[in-house]
């Protein structure tokens, strides 16, 4: 089909007819027009700096981070979220109005990967820069679904700030080296880096990273790697410094605190008696999980430090099946006796001590022996606080080879372990009791402030603000099967050294506010705008 216009115009000089005039003609017709200069009127107001413009200015952006997962996680998030408001970028929990999203993952269970993969999908239809972290990414490099997008490993979060920078410009960073010190594994970025505390009142510290186990169902091994433990006086100088910003309570965490220093030739009993000279009074100090084979050895003198009024009788060591048999396909390095041998000798030692522990149900070679094997273990302690988990094969375990036993099997073995953990209250003997209790957070009802006493045992407080962060005297006057409800006493102490940082106040790092960094903002751009006007003359 012809264009519409073939007929009027067959080239592009039949723009111009004989009857047009001439350019001498058109020109010389203007000889008696003055030309007028018009004054322009001066603005007094400043122009707006183009958010188009604005939104290229490194740092000025803003990020939505996300975790899933385990207590190192949250602190890797903490520091990430750290380095960058010290680098100017503002921090939000509205993801939708974020310009990135950097989501830091967890790789122990199937659902926690599912809801990360479905997060990259929801922030990919959002158009939204993307940068992943934690386990996943690092635990299996090569995945399909993360392919194209910026990736920061779990050693490498001190360098944050640069993979962000990037990825808002459209470039793809990808950093998964292991950090090295005189050619061994380090614990992995300095815990001196700025960080933005999830609740300011208490500090999350990781003593060493990865573990010595090899265990056939754990896919975190291969994110995590082997032992790479922090020295002494780094966790001494970051505890020192939290307190110091207002921290009531500290957690250590690692994926296997019991390991802690068999990399650099010390231990975690010489690491925490070095910690509790530095926890003021009042504060408190909770130890994170470890495994039976590397506290064994450390009995007596983790009963003396886990009794020391400034630290909580809780320890989480969990066991994984109450079989011999399984624990061996498991290759957890221990037996059920040595499990019973660690929970009995801390309890005989320190009335009232808090074991946690942990269940895999329908582990692949787990028979129906195995299993009445577990229910009896958790039956004679009635532990109260028993995670149970049903077994997920993760990719590249060697337990994801072996034949799974039927779903209907695995549910109900999990759901009669449930029961038996149902059938029993922790609690009910505690009726009545004068109790000591750190307040540090809020209820997931928001009807009641949470603190815990001696034995890290969840008390719900009334919400009156007074008490937050302060140690309270309260009588027990309800028990249910997770808490206990107090009413408070006269007596209340403010352990803290000093006020606690506002919630999103970076540490360690003299804050800026919104109004001073704007100066910066636009001086960077006319700086900017002066370059390319120099490059366009040249």
């Amino acid at each position: 089909m012809e264009a519409p216009c073939n007929e009027i115009i067959g080239d592009i000089e039949d723009l111009i007819s004989s009857q047009d005039i001439t350019p001498h003609e058109r020109y010389n017709n203007r000889k008696a027009i003055k030309i007028r200069v018009k004054k322009r009127q001066r603005r007094e107001e400043v122009p707006e700096i183009p958010k188009s413009v604005m939104s290229n200015i490194p740092g000025t952006q803003t990020i939505y981070v996300k975790t899933w997962g385990c207590a190192h996680n949250s602190s890797d998030s903490e520091y990430m979220a750290g380095q960058l408001a010290a680098y100017g970028y503002s921090l939000t929990q509205e993801k939708d109005k974020a310009d990135l999203w950097l989501l830091n993952s967890c790789t122990v269970k199937n659902p926690a990967e599912d809801h990360f993969r479905n997060e990259i999908d929801s922030a990919k239809r959002q158009g939204k820069h993307i940068v992943l972290a934690g386990c996943v990414p690092q635990g299996a490099p090569k995945a399909s679904f993360f392919q194209g997008l910026s990736v920061i490993g779990v050693q490498q979060i001190d360098r944050v700030v640069e993979v962000v920078e990037e990825t808002l410009k459209g470039n793809t960073v990808r950093l998964f080296a292991t950090k090295k010190e005189n050619g061994k594994k380090s614990g992995g970025a300095s815990l001196l880096l700025p960080k933005v505390r999830r609740n300011p009142l208490i500090e999350i510290i990781a003593i060493n990273t990865g573990c010595l186990n090899q265990c056939t169902y754990c896919k975190t091994k291969h994110a995590r790697g082997d032992l790479g433990s922090y020295p002494p006086e780094e966790i001494i100088a970051r505890a020192r410094q939290a307190f110091q910003e207002g921290v009531v309570e500290i957690w250590l965490t690692s994926e296997d605190t019991g390991t802690y220093g068999r990399d650099i030739g010390t231990s975690l009993p010489a690491l925490l008696w070095q910690l509790v000279k530095e926890i003021p009074e009042g504060c408190r100090l909770r130890l994170g999980m470890t495994n039976p084979p590397y506290i064994l050895e450390h009995l007596d003198e983790m009963s003396k430090i886990l009794n020391h009024p400034r630290v909580y009788s809780f320890l989480h060591v969990p066991v994984q099946s109450g079989s011999d048999s399984v624990l061996a396909d498991m290759k957890r390095e221990y037996c059920r006796d040595d499990f019973k041998n660690v929970v009995d000798f801390l309890q005989n030692r320190i009335p009232g001590m808090t074991i946690a522990t942990d269940i895999i149900c329908g582990f692949p070679t787990e028979t129906e022996t195995d299993f009445e094997d577990t229910l009896s273990l958790c039956a004679e302690y009635k532990f109260p606080n028993l995670f149970i988990n049903q077994y997920f094969p993760r990719p590249g375990t060697p337990a994801a080879r072996l034949p799974r036993i039927p779903a209907q099997d695995v549910k109900q073995r999990t759901k009669k372990l449930t029961d038996l953990f149902r059938s029993y209250q922790p609690y009910g003997h505690k009726m009545g009791e004068i109790q000591d209790v750190l307040v540090t957070e809020i209820s997931h009802d928001k009807q009641y402030y949470v603190g815990h006493n001696k034995y890290y045992e969840q008390v719900l407080v009334p919400m009156d603000k007074d008490y937050m962060g302060k140690l309270v005297k309260v009588k027990i006057i309800e028990t249910s099967k997770f808490s206990m409800i107090s009413q408070p006493l006269d007596k209340m102490v403010a352990p803290g050294l000093s006020k606690p940082l506002a919630h999103g106040q970076i540490s360690g790092v003299a804050e800026m506010g919104q109004a001073s960094k704007l100066p910066y903002a636009i001086a960077a751009l006319v700086f900017a705008l002066l370059m390319r006007f120099i490059w366009l003359i040249l």
